[in-house]
């Protein structure tokens, strides 16, 4: 890298710096609301362009992240991706797509799979929303959002015309077996667009590496499995024909969207957006590692279908007369439905199915007004949440159909959150400094009932909760010339607990033999981030992008030993298990670092690299103080120590990032990358979290890194030809926290089409 480096530095050819000041004139939308250039934005965004993501040509939008050398992600199973922002993940973390929350009533603290449901090959890009971002979106955005935003019709220039063009790929990768095809088509008028497009999926069982790290041999390897009960032959276990091979981890997918833009002159626009992702069966694999009494404790253990369905219509006004100048409001329905089947070995007469289905109504009206150095942004948002939750234990030998503890309360069970925010930003008039100033208010009232409570008799039937929530952010931008810009800020986050926070039932740990109960005495976690950074542009083509933040955390909710009625354990699927529950801890602090750099060699070549720090740990004890005393001269005095103790807290990643070198022309492009992540040691891990520790080896989870090369070659005006070698040493590796290898060595190839 300092050869580079050097290199650059050397180069006598002089470059435009309008061409590598492009990044900080970027036009973002998740810092306003509204298009604005990222310069004027405080808060550090990430942004994924469409020509990155079809270049990175990854399999869902978890592997896009990745690939990134960015942003951490979990995976638990094939067919999932958890991403993790600034040592926040799942619920704590916010995912938009198209100004629209995707976050829910049951969006738990573990580890999610939703990401994947957004297909990446339609969109136009992903501003990645780095610290707390509350002021704008509300609840859950403790570390940051995931903001996916889908690409728009396009309509024709000429009023005679019909603007006509579309795309198309199929992909094969052999790690997985992977066969994907995608098309999408664009027909637009002068006024009317229509963009519609169809993503097809089917994802094999993944082969991991062949290659194990000294030390750690036969780590991940899947020695057997079980074949399960088909209605003639019992369950049976088998010895693996080839134990690299992680069976019983693949999928299907399919992806669906469709818009349709209404623009009957420039100062308005009307937009319906339609959008549908299912799959076949997702396998639990992580669960289908477990151990019972020396054998593979499931038979099954697998998520069904997952569906998402999203329907809006956005409205978006400009130069208009009034205070304000530019409107946008969306009025949106998702519907979500997720679902669980599992079954222990040879156990024919408990095969358990607990199915959710929520229905979230949304409603979101922004206002802007520019004045010559000034912008406000005003808003409201509001959000219903309706939870169904039901389960059934059926005897697969008998038919026979019995009822079963739910995962949620199987009564009522829902959630509304409504907000007021304004949003300030001051260009000052020497254009050096930048002022982003904002306030938000939010109210949330959540409701849960349990009907049937013969399973468990908890002391509480009935969770009811009201709570507000006042958060805010400032920060400046200062640019002493075009080349460098520093930032600096504080910003808070608020979450609220909800419906799976506080009344959900479930196993949490198979090997610790856990169970976790409702707690009703949850209160909302709040984070404040300082943060500061610096973008430097040297000699006009390197650009060197360094952030620090620190974040405290109070009320944090973390799963804890609890007691159910006067015990500490109770029989839960026939085994004696220690009972947890969420609750508050008095504090936690995370605190971390960026650096990326992006240098142009020449005309040609570029080189970039990036790596990442988190830090994070709980104070479990800070109250208890101790006493030195010392004799001095004039008598007897003590010193007072506050004695601090700490754990870890979980979601916290491994030093990680990515080092690249490019090389670009007009019909070829080629990419040498590797990905790296750090140790992970064991006593980092945090023991009552979703730090999946079972998983990992004695020690942790052990550094890697991985050398992949991609290309790219426009064949002709329409076809472009895509192939690339992943993990080309075949290294055997994990993800921190995941339960499932990732890819031994793949080889992709891609055909790409564009009229």
């Amino acid at each position: 890298m300092l050869l580079l480096i050097v290199q650059v530095l050397s180069a006598q050819e002089k470059k435009d710096s309008s061409e590598q000041l492009k990044e900080m004139d970027e036009i973002i939308v998740s810092g306003s609301k509204f298009a604005e250039k990222k310069k004027n934005i405080v808060q550090k965004i990430y942004n994924i362009t469409s020509t990155q993501i079809k270049n990175a040509n990854t399999q869902n939008i978890g592997d896009l992240l990745i690939n990134t050398g960015n942003i951490f992600v979990q995976k638990s199973q094939q067919g999932g991706s958890s991403p993790v922002i600034r040592g926040f993940e799942a619920s704590r973390i916010l995912l938009v797509v198209d100004g629209i929350r995707m976050n829910n009533a049951i969006y738990r603290s573990g580890h999610l799979q939703n990401a994947i449901t957004v297909d990446q090959n339609m969109l136009s890009n992903i501003e990645v929303l780095q610290g707390p971002a509350s002021t704008l979106f509300g609840s859950d955005a403790l570390g940051g959002a995931i903001h996916m935003i889908t690409r728009q019709p396009q309509l024709a220039t000429d009023v005679s015309k019909k603007k006509f063009k579309g795309s198309a790929f199929s992909r094969y990768s052999s790690a997985n077996n992977e066969k994907t095809i995608h098309a999408d088509i664009n027909v637009g008028w002068k006024k009317i667009g229509l963009l519609s497009s169809i993503t097809l999926s089917d994802f094999g069982d993944t082969k991991m590496g062949s290659n194990d790290k000294k030390g750690f041999e036969l780590f991940g390897t899947r020695p057997y499995y079980i074949e399960p009960y088909n209605g003639s032959t019992g369950d049976t276990i088998l010895k693996n024909s080839n134990d690299r091979i992680q069976k019983f981890s693949g999928y299907k997918q399919m992806d669906l969207l469709q818009k349709i833009l209404f623009k009957p002159n420039d100062k308005s626009s009307h937009t319906i957006n339609v959008q549908h992702s299912t799959s076949s069966n997702i396998p639990r694999y992580d669960r289908l590692q477990d151990i019972r009494n020396g054998k593979l404790r499931f038979a099954s253990w697998y998520y069904g279908p997952q569906n998402r369905s999203l329907f809006a219509y956005n409205l978006n006004l400009k130069n208009q007369s009034g205070f304000f100048g530019e409107y946008n409001s969306t009025i949106s329905y998702q519907f979500i439905q997720e679902s669980r089947f599992t079954r222990e070995y040879k156990r024919y007469d408990q095969f358990d199915k607990r199915l959710e289905e929520i229905a979230v109504g949304g409603l979101t009206i922004d206002a802007r007004r520019k004045m010559i150095n000034d912008e406000i942004t005003a808003g409201i948002d509001v959000q219903t949440n309706n939870l169904i939750s039901t389960a059934s234990r059926t005897n697969l030998l008998t038919k026979t159909v019995q009822k079963l503890d739910t995962r949620y309360p199987d009564g009522n069970n829902t959630m509304y959150n409504a907000a007021i925010f304004i949003q300030h930003i001051h260009k000052f008039k020497n254009e050096k400094w930048i002022l982003n100033d904002g306030i938000r208010f939010q109210y949330t009232d959540l409701s849960s009932t349990i009907n049937d409570n013969s399973f468990f008799n908890l002391p509480v039937t009935k969770v009811r909760q009201k709570n507000s929530s006042l958060t805010g952010n400032v920060g400046f931008a200062y640019s002493p010339s075009k080349k460098t810009r520093i930032n600096f800020g504080y910003s808070s986050g608020f979450r609220a607990p909800n419906i799976d926070d506080l009344s959900k039932v479930f196993e949490s740990s198979t090997s610790l033999r856990q169970v976790v109960v409702p707690n009703a005495d949850l209160k909302p976690e709040y984070t404040g981030t300082f943060e500061i950074g610096l973008n430097q542009t040297i000699l006009n083509n390197i650009q060197v992008e360094a952030s620090t933040y620190y974040t405290n955390f109070t009320n944090a909710i973390v799963k804890a030993p609890f007691s159910l009625n006067g015990q500490d354990s109770i029989q839960y699927n026939d085994v004696k298990s220690q009972v947890l529950a969420s609750q508050n801890v008095n504090r936690a602090f995370i605190y971390g670092a960026n650096l990326m750099i992006n240098a142009k060699i020449d005309k040609s070549w570029f080189f970039s690299t990036s790596i990442n720090l988190t830090k994070g740990r709980f104070i479990t004890d800070e109250n208890k103080n101790s006493s030195i005393y010392q004799l001095q001269p004039s008598g007897l005095y003590s010193i007072v120590i506050s004695k601090v103790r700490t754990k870890p807290l979980d979601h916290i990643p491994p030093v990680f990032g990515k080092t690249s070198l490019a090389y670009k022309q007009k019909d070829v492009e080629l990419e040498l990358f590797m990905l790296f992540n750090g140790w992970k040691r064991l006593d980092e891990y945090n023991a009552d979290g979703e730090d999946n520790a079972q998983y990992a080896t004695k020690l942790g989870t052990p550094a890697w890194q991985t050398i992949n090369f991609k290309t790219s070659y426009k064949v002709n005006k329409l076809i472009r030809l895509q192939a690339a070698v992943e993990n080309i040493f075949d290294l055997n590796y994990r993800y921190f926290a995941s339960g499932f290898s990732a890819p031994g060595r793949n080889f992709i190839l891609s055909l790409r089409t564009e009229w």
